[in-house]
């Protein structure tokens, strides 16, 4: 039996090649592989030029090109858990779609909270000359940015820094409690409405992320207390979960807020899909019926508000249209450091209707 000697790989085709095959000049070939415009090339030459790269299977030195611009046309997307979360993940591909559009390749890493690891990663991406960093978050949060970033162009999706310093990204989150508001208004709800998902006393977060203090829970509150306080009401009452906002503690909740509330209450607005999916539960051991006698508001719009009946009327995460956003301002930054706000939109489905004594 003989050895096989080892494949060759093919030589690369050099822009010498390509000049010859297309007829043009090395540097002609230069301009159009990197999209020069300013040298009044013909598009006859542009076509040939390309159609020579086609032929021949010419491919850019990417590591040539870096040294040359400065820049690589990579960016990474480092964060807690959105690349392996099936619904926090659409934030990533809306980043991706952005970027095709600039030309850029995208890395994707998941620290999965690990602070040793994210700085591992950081530096490792950053040692292949990646252009910059989307700085992302699971749940809409404040961060302190790792200090391997400074100095780099970052822009932060679904979280921001205190003091507002980084380009930010994230969901309006406020406007998103006012439309619950003024929804359940709108059918006639006043007297009855309850909040379903405050985090107990002393608690700064869930059970799996207990200090990540979540701005989203006091943001969506804000914008509903403001409308309720506009139009001369206030909420019936706050129900706590007990440990995070899964269906088990939704059941719980409000399970509790029925054998303890003076009032049977008309409405729920629950901090998220899966909670309100508990209420469903709750109030059906219960024997109330939604919405006939309890109204049930969810955030998040995600599968679990297509999976009861009557559907749950849920006020979604914008997550591509936040990806896409953040890619935008990190590939054109602004002149200074600004949040941006992207408005939530509301998925109707049946669970909202009018009071029970309307």
């Amino acid at each position: 039996m003989t050895d096989t000697p080892p494949a060759r790989r093919a030589a690369r085709v050099t822009l010498r090649e390509v000049a010859e095959r297309a007829g043009v000049s090395r540097s002609a070939v230069s301009f159009v592989m990197n999209g020069r415009t300013d040298q009044r090339l013909s598009d006859d030459v542009f076509d040939r030029v390309r159609r020579a790269a086609d032929e021949l299977g010419y491919r850019p030195n990417i590591t040539a090109q870096t040294l040359r611009t400065g820049r690589s046309g990579t960016v990474a997307l480092v964060s807690d858990f959105v690349s392996s979360t099936s619904f926090a993940n659409s934030m990533v591909r809306g980043a991706m779609q952005e970027l095709r559009e600039h030309d850029t390749l995208l890395f994707t890493v998941d620290t999965q909270g690990d602070a040793d690891l994210e700085d591992q990663l950081l530096h490792s991406l950053l040692g292949r000359n990646i252009d910059g960093v989307i700085y992302a978050s699971m749940f809409t949060r404040t961060v302190t940015l790792p200090r391997v970033l400074e100095g780099v162009p970052t822009v932060l999706l679904n979280c921001v820094t205190v003091d507002g310093s980084i380009d930010a990204v994230v969901p309006d989150e406020i406007a998103a409690g006012r439309d619950a508001a003024r929804m359940l208004l709108d059918h006639g709800h006043r007297d009855g409405i309850w909040f379903v998902g405050a985090l107990p006393a002393g608690s700064r977060g869930g059970a799996a992320w207990p200090e990540w203090d979540p701005i989203a829970l006091t943001e969506r509150l804000a914008g509903i207390d403001q409308v309720l306080t506009a139009a001369g009401t206030t909420l019936a009452g706050v129900t706590a979960i007990d440990d995070d906002w899964d269906v088990a503690n939704g059941r719980r909740a409000v399970s509790r807020m029925l054998a303890e509330a003076r009032d049977a209450p008309t409405a729920l607005v629950c901090a998220n899909d899966a909670l309100a999916v508990g209420a469903y539960q709750a109030l059906h051991h219960a024997g109330l019926s939604v919405p006939a006698d309890v109204s049930v508001i969810g955030f998040d719009g995600s599968p679990y508000a297509r999976a009861v009946e009557p559907e749950l009327t849920s006020i979604a995460l914008p997550h591509i249209e936040l990806g896409r956003q953040a890619a935008a301002r990190l590939a054109a930054p602004g002149d200074s450091p600004r949040i941006e706000r992207v408005p939530m939109p509301i998925r109707v489905g049946g669970s909202v209707g009018g009071p029970p004594s309307l």
